[in-house]
């Protein structure tokens, strides 16, 4: 098999799902994982999917105009060091001695580690940050009640009430439109929007990536949100949808947040 027959088989994997690590490519052509990411470069400078850490991901929206709902292990190694970026500003607006709801997805758990050590009461529904809380951290943590779903790797009921009462609750979201929040799981629509109620503001932790991306439900209206955070890849257009909408947005960079 040929360098190009590969590539355009790996492209069309990609049809199919969101994302393909080196080892599931080396299983499927069976070449070494040397060869995997030299195809993996050629593609990516093509245009044709998108290098990221551990493999390589599908254009967003690529696939007959959808989004997909990753898992969450193949979502956490996506714009990493965006996501990094974006929790560490978070954390600045975090005094100690808050109160704040931490969602489950990849974004929000960079910023739960970054507040892991803090003075602050943190509530949290996620699965992967509980644990880390729970071994790693010092700060007061409680934990949502309920069952274990493990995709999307978060704790939840709807028959248990939330009695934490928070200043602000951080979240992400799979998509950004001009009708709001988008998640594709109808069980992180729910959480969202019962958690909303229990916050003075709802902050939103998104890479610039979620802006073109239609997932099919909305969570929360743009009216109901008041702030935005995310990398500097904004565009123009989507940092005017947020601003026409009400909405503070700061942008994290290397250079320091905007």
């Amino acid at each position: 098999m040929n360098d190009l027959v590969r590539q355009r088989q790996i492209v069309e994997l990609l049809r199919d799902r969101p994302f393909a690590s080196v080892r599931d490519l080396q299983e499927h052509l069976g070449v070494s994982a040397a060869t995997v990411r030299r195809d993996i470069d050629k593609i990516d400078e093509a245009g044709g999917a998108r290098k990221v850490y551990g493999g390589i991901s599908a254009l967003d929206g690529a696939a007959q105009g959808t989004a997909f709902a990753r898992p969450y292990d193949e979502n956490r190694d996506l714009a990493v060091e965006p996501k990094r970026l974006i929790a560490e500003l978070a954390a600045t607006m975090v005094a100690d001695g808050d109160a704040v709801i931490v969602n489950g997805g990849s974004t929000c758990f960079h910023l739960g580690v970054k507040l892991a050590d803090r003075n602050v009461r943190l509530f949290t529904n996620s699965m992967p940050l509980a644990g880390y809380l729970g071994e790693h951290g010092k700060c007061s943590l409680t934990l949502a009640g309920g069952e274990l779903h493990r995709e999307p790797r978060v704790i939840y009921s709807p028959s248990q009430p939330i009695n934490f009462y928070a200043s602000k609750f951080f979240l992400g979201a799979q998509g950004i439109s001009p009708d709001g929040l988008l998640e594709s799981h109808p069980l992180m629509v729910r959480s969202i929007q019962e958690l909303s109620h229990n916050a003075d503001q709802i902050v939103v932790l998104a890479d610039s990536r979620k802006f073109t991306i239609h997932a099919r439900n909305v969570a929360l209206p743009l009216t109901r949100l008041a702030m935005v955070i995310t990398d500097d890849g904004l565009s123009d257009q989507h940092a005017k949808m947020l601003e026409g909408a009400g909405i503070a947005l700061r942008i994290a960079s290397n250079g320091g947040g905007a």
